[in-house]
């Protein structure tokens, strides 16, 4: 297993970081909304996450990863009679219930392709393009805010995600000791160098193996356990302070399931949904206030593939949880899973647009002005319309 040391560096004027959840001055803020997001690095699987059971096709096309009917052995949970949440994410339904999660299918950001990469670095830049920008949409956000030298962003883990990297000054939270790296990197780290006998041996050393030839399924099993837990709970203590942040951002991995997707993400949505419950206990009375995204850069093909898994498709999914939020509800359109209906003949429609989720949330809880957003914050997305009843109006 490999280990890694903690590493927090700085990053533009006034970035600090803390190995702890201590207090941190974050005087004069604007807002008493908080706004997090988190991301599901990997392209998760939005028709494992969300089974639309009721859809004739949705068995056909899954003949082993398909999701039961409510009621059945491990069957989903529903929510409409039309759709339901994987029985892992058990504890991601009573915020359903409370009214307190929406959930958005067939949704995405601008992004078309299918790279991780690339797919990522649109989703944190927010130019509508691969690389369109040095800096993350949601720091650009902070900067349209008047905070004056308040440090208004947090980011959970170790280093500072793009889209939280820009002008802005943000504060930084890891662990002293932080968890063994991802499976789904171990994994591409070993498939680049499975022809340079040097490199694969030495990675094959330091897992404590005598085989330079790494197997995907060692490398990509979940690992279980606390990690984003922790996590949630030291950020809903920072943002529970009435003179702390107000944005976070915290990220998990390994949602990458080419293979062995069962029961990979059942451990995943376990973790998820822990980590969810514990956040909301640990914010207190700003929960209120306060408004969860969770996003993933892209989903998975509609079809299962040989292994058990599914690859790389376009349509994924989004969740909205908080107090500010008027859950309760799946929205958006919905395009099925005909041949006709799917993008490319293979993935799910992405009809509902992230963008448009952003642009809400960005409005409505932080008080960006719409010049600001269209000009420096999302640009190129003038076509795109925030998202209208997304949040509580007081």
């Amino acid at each position: 297993m490999l280990d890694r040391r903690t590493f927090l560096g700085t990053l533009g004027a006034g970035l600090a970081v803390a190995a702890n959840p201590l207090p941190v001055a974050f005087a004069n803020a604007p807002t008493e909304n908080r706004l997090v997001f988190v991301v599901l690095r990997g392209g998760l699987d939005g028709l494992h996450a969300l089974p639309p059971y009721a859809d004739k096709n949705y068995q056909t096309l899954r003949p082993t990863l398909a999701i039961g009917v409510p009621g059945s052995e491990n069957g989903a949970l529903d929510l409409d009679g039309h759709f339901g949440l994987h029985p892992a994410l058990k504890d991601l339904l009573p915020f359903y219930k409370r009214g307190e999660m929406i959930v958005i299918p067939a949704s995405t950001t601008r992004y078309r392709n299918r790279s991780h990469f690339d797919g990522q670095n649109l989703l944190e830049n927010g130019s509508g393009k691969p690389y369109g920008a040095p800096d993350g949409f949601l720091n650009r956000a902070l900067t349209g805010l008047k905070a004056g030298d308040a440090r208004l962003g947090l980011a959970l883990g170790p280093a500072v995600p793009l889209i939280l990297q820009g002008e802005a000054g943000v504060q930084a939270w890891a662990r002293s000791k932080l968890p063994a790296v991802d499976e789904d990197f171990l994994g591409r780290l070993a498939q680049v160098y499975r022809r340079d006998p040097l490199f694969a041996r030495a990675l094959a050393d330091a897992r404590g193996s005598a085989k330079p030839d790494i197997s995907m399924d060692d490398m990509q099993a979940p690992r279980g356990g606390d990690r984003f837990n922790l996590t949630a709970k030291a950020a809903a203590q920072l943002l529970a302070m009435d003179d702390g942040p107000r944005v976070a951002v915290m990220e998990m991995q390994g949602w990458d399931t080419h293979f062995g997707q069962e029961r990979r993400l059942s451990n995943l949505f376990t973790e998820l949904g822990r980590g969810m419950a514990t956040f909301r206990d640990e914010i207190g009375g700003a929960w209120a206030k306060t408004t969860v995204i969770i996003v993933s850069e892209f989903g998975r093909t509609v079809s299962e593939n040989g292994s058990r898994g599914t690859d790389h498709g376009t349509g994924g999914i989004a969740f909205l949880l908080g107090g500010a939020v008027n859950g309760g509800h799946i929205i958006g359109d919905w395009p099925g899973l005909t041949e006709a209906a799917r993008y490319e003949g293979r993935d799910l429609n992405p009809v509902n647009a992230y963008e448009a989720i952003f642009k809400a949330a960005l409005i409505s809880q932080l008080g960006v002005s719409h010049s600001f957003l269209e000009d420096k914050v999302l640009p190129n997305s003038a076509a795109i319309e925030p998202w209208d009843g997304l949040f509580k109006t007081v």
